[in-house]
């Protein structure tokens, strides 16, 4: 396996477009807290209609980085425009619907009285019974949400971030505590605002909702980005594949020896899985010794094994 992806440094995507005004423009932005810096001279430009996935560890920079982009703190230097303007002015925030890691919601008002309150911020609001359906919060709708569960907070909080009818959603982990059921309904409603053209920011811990929700990965590791670009991209540039196939009567030891492999998995009956850094060269193996194999499947390496290669040593 390469040591240094071939994706280690920040993708041609981050460059301004010839035509139109960018959603993101983070302009060689810095933050810190105290003597700690979190972010340093950061640069990313987000094209409207974009879906963007924000991985890394944590205290990469993450939560800082989105707390730029919502205008809810500002950068030590440089410059976060958001649709050509500065985040924290009237003018962007209308354009932007924001979901928070901490769900804060008044605790004495209804469902819909919240959501009605909100609409009534904004010039072309979106109806609040579309979105009660969609998020399946109808039967909540007469409810404090002070008697709301962790999850149906939650997806009340993305109703909110919805209603105003936003050029721009900025989520971060959206679907913390949210059962299957409801995350594949949260998930159904973003996929239709980006279908729409709606531009999209998320950051999340669960990799497979990257893999759903994003079409291009920003990964941090020490305040910097480290990748950017298409999340298939990202995927492919890491030379780890998976080999499913099946050995009767291969011993293990005689598998792990064959070139390229660096792991491996018993399967179901003679099923083997075998990790190799290079699969064309244990396929040749597996032809040269002679060893009988059938129903020979290769996979790439998944989002969560492609952040690790390329945050190892960050």
């Amino acid at each position: 396996m390469s040591p240094t992806p071939t994706l280690s440094q920040p993708h041609p995507l981050n460059a301004p477009t010839a035509s139109g005004t960018a959603a993101v423009t983070v302009d060689n932005a810095a933050k810190s807290f105290g003597t700690t810096t979190v972010l340093s001279r950061m640069n990313l430009h987000i094209t409207p209609g974009e879906a963007i996935g924000i991985l890394g560890p944590n205290g990469a920079g993450k939560s800082t980085l989105l707390s730029l982009i919502t205008g809810e703190r500002s950068p030590d230097a440089g410059s976060v425009t958001i649709f050509g303007a500065n985040p924290r002015t009237p003018e962007a925030r209308r354009r932007m619907g924001v979901t928070p890691q901490a769900t804060s919601l008044p605790e004495v008002l209804k469902v819909r009285e919240v959501l009605d309150f909100v609409a009534a911020h904004y010039p072309n609001p979106l109806p609040a019974s579309e979105l009660l359906d969609d998020l399946d919060l109808t039967a909540l709708a007469g409810k404090q949400c002070g008697g709301l569960s962790g999850g149906q907070k939650r997806r009340v909080m993305l109703a909110v971030a919805l209603v105003g009818n936003p050029d721009m959603l900025v989520l971060d982990e959206p679907t913390t505590g949210l059962d299957v059921e409801s995350r594949q309904q949260v998930w159904q409603r973003i996929q239709a605002f980006s279908a729409a053209g709606g531009t999209l920011l998320v950051t999340s811990h669960h990799f497979d909702e990257i893999e759903c929700l994003a079409d291009r990965v920003v990964m941090l590791a020490d305040g910097q980005i480290v990748v950017d670009d298409q999340l298939e991209r990202v995927r492919t540039a890491v030379e780890l594949r998976h080999v499913t196939v099946t050995l009767p009567d291969t011993p293990e030891a005689v598998i792990t020896a064959l070139p390229g492999v660096t792991g491996f998995q018993p399967g179901e009956g003679a099923r083997r899985v075998i990790t190799c850094s290079d699969s064309d060269a244990f396929i040749r193996a597996l032809i040269t010794e002679g060893l009988p194999f059938a129903d020979l499947e290769v996979r790439g390496a998944s989002l969560e094994e492609a952040v690790a290669v390329h945050t190892a040593g960050h």
